[in-house]
């Protein structure tokens, strides 16, 4: 199970769709088109048939969750923080960079061959930050990187970087930027809270805390002050941790509930299992990947995760291990389902929805629908199933029941792409996300379907294998 944050934006009222399985959509549109209805949600739209919607209201105010647009799905936890500094050019520039939505590229290009590096520093920038909001952070990278070799020591430039970084789990790569940041803007809460989340991701928590500490000094943020009581708590209850470091990973825990026998299998199934998911995917996480291992109230605290959770990868495997002296099947299956996490991060640069990360994560533990399959197959045919775009955001909102089927609904999207079109194109689909498409995009541009299509594809999947 991936955890992750993202802070969603107070919300304009909005549509609401009552689905017949009890369920809620939150749309900003609402239309009916050729027996199906469609739904806008940011820059996104998402069509589900009609027959399974009761009735459609207008006005409401969507609970934070509902946003379902990919950005920060699936990162590592960090939220969707963006600074506020501006340039003190930027405004006479924006309107010349941004045309219709859009990068203008020849407006770069002659801002550039003026020869004036503070303009065009600027004008990368505005181009940067604009895509940079709009979740095209492959785009977005480019244009900072180009802003930065025209001035590589502006505090606002380098800010945006490395939060750029962070929310694509390049955590340790973000650290300079962060660092030389707030270097050059030492009083700037913005590059403080940056810093603080590059170190946090980066398992220098103790620097995160005294970093945070600052910035909060500066200015009160209430999201800052709950991943700074994270970091206290994770802090206090490693405080006797010991550590240690194989090729792959560094593993922390408490000598008297971790024996010898216990951690040397845990490093080695880890290893095993970095090299199978190397060899599945053909990329591997840039940094070593942190694994804690908890007694199983020291697990509860640190994450405060629901009572249904076993494991939580949140950028670090986190581990429950009270009572167990060995590796065995259902453990080593935990682990490759959490190591699985990491790797959907680093190809889709944080940016994959919460249904395909659990989804591809549990098909390569491995595991399979079949033992469900009967049981799914009838809730989508009496179209009682979760819409897959209510299932982009964190599974944490749900009960025990709910998350058991979004878990099962997950797996068998997973399980059907991989079966009908192979695991290349769920590595594709990942790679478009990095790119900055979003999911429907995404999807479209490598499976042909949208999430209408997605769903009914599943569903006739399920009814063609366990139906009666």
């Amino acid at each position: 199970m991936v955890w992750f944050l993202a802070l969603v934006p107070v919300c304009a009222r909005a549509e609401v769709i009552h689905l017949k399985n009890g369920r809620t959509i939150w749309a900003d549109q609402v239309r009916e088109n050729a027996g199906r209805i469609e739904y806008d949600i940011g820059d996104d739209t998402y069509a589900i048939p009609k027959a399974s919607v009761e009735r459609i209201e207008s006005g409401g105010v969507p609970p934070q969750y509902a946003s379902s647009g990919a950005e920060g799905n699936g990162s590592k936890d960090v939220p969707a923080f963006a600074p506020s500094d501006n340039l003190k050019n930027e405004a006479g520039l924006a309107d010349k960079i941004v045309q219709g939505g859009k990068v203008d590229g020849e407006a770069l290009g002659a801002l550039e061959q003026k020869g004036d590096a503070n303009a065009a520093a600027t004008g990368y920038f505005v181009a940067g930050k604009h895509e940079f909001e709009h979740s095209n952070f492959s785009k977005a990278r480019s244009y900072f990187e180009a802003a930065l070799r025209f001035d590589s020591q502006n505090a606002t430039i380098l800010n945006y970087y490395a939060a750029l970084l962070v929310r694509t789990g390049n955590a340790a790569e973000a650290l300079p930027y962060a660092e030389r940041a707030v270097r050059s803007a030492p009083d700037s809460a913005d590059a403080l809270a940056v810093l603080g989340y590059a170190q946090f991701a980066a398992d220098r928590n103790r620097d995160a805390i005294r970093t945070w500490k600052r910035s909060l000094e500066l200015k009160p943020d209430p999201v800052i002050q709950q991943y700074l009581a994270k970091a206290e708590r994770e802090a206090a209850a490693e405080a006797d941790f010991t550590q240690n470091e194989s090729s792959h990973f560094t593993l922390r825990y408490e000598g008297k509930q971790t024996p010898d026998s216990l951690r040397r299998a845990l490093v080695e199934t880890l290893e095993s299992e970095y090299d199978d998911l190397v060899r599945e995917f053909g990329v591997a996480p840039r940094s070593s990947i942190p694994v804690i291992l908890y007694t199983d109230q020291g697990f509860f605290d640190v994450t405060q995760a629901p009572s249904w959770s076993g494991a939580v990868n949140d950028g670090k495997l986190r581990i429950p291990v009270e009572g167990v002296d060995s590796v065995n099947s259902e453990l080593a299956r935990v682990l490759k389902h959490e190591l699985t996490h990491s790797f959907i991060n680093q190809i889709s640069g944080g940016r994959c929805p919460q249904w395909l990360h659990e989804g591809i994560a549990q098909l390569m533990e491995p595991k399979s629908v079949a033992s469900h399959g009967q049981r799914l197959a009838q809730l989508f045919q009496e179209q009682h199933e979760i819409p897959f775009n209510d299932l982009e955001g964190s599974f944490m909102r749900f009960s025990p029941m709910e998350a058991v089927l979004a878990y099962d609904e997950s797996l068998a999207a997973a399980e059907y792409v991989n079966d009908t079109y192979g695991m290349s194109d769920l590595r594709r689909i990942l790679e478009r996300l990095a790119e900055g498409s979003s999911t429907e995009a995404a999807l479209r541009s490598t499976i042909h379907s949208d999430y209408g299509q997605l769903e009914a594809e599943v569903g006739k999947y399920l009814i063609s294998r366990y139906g009666e």
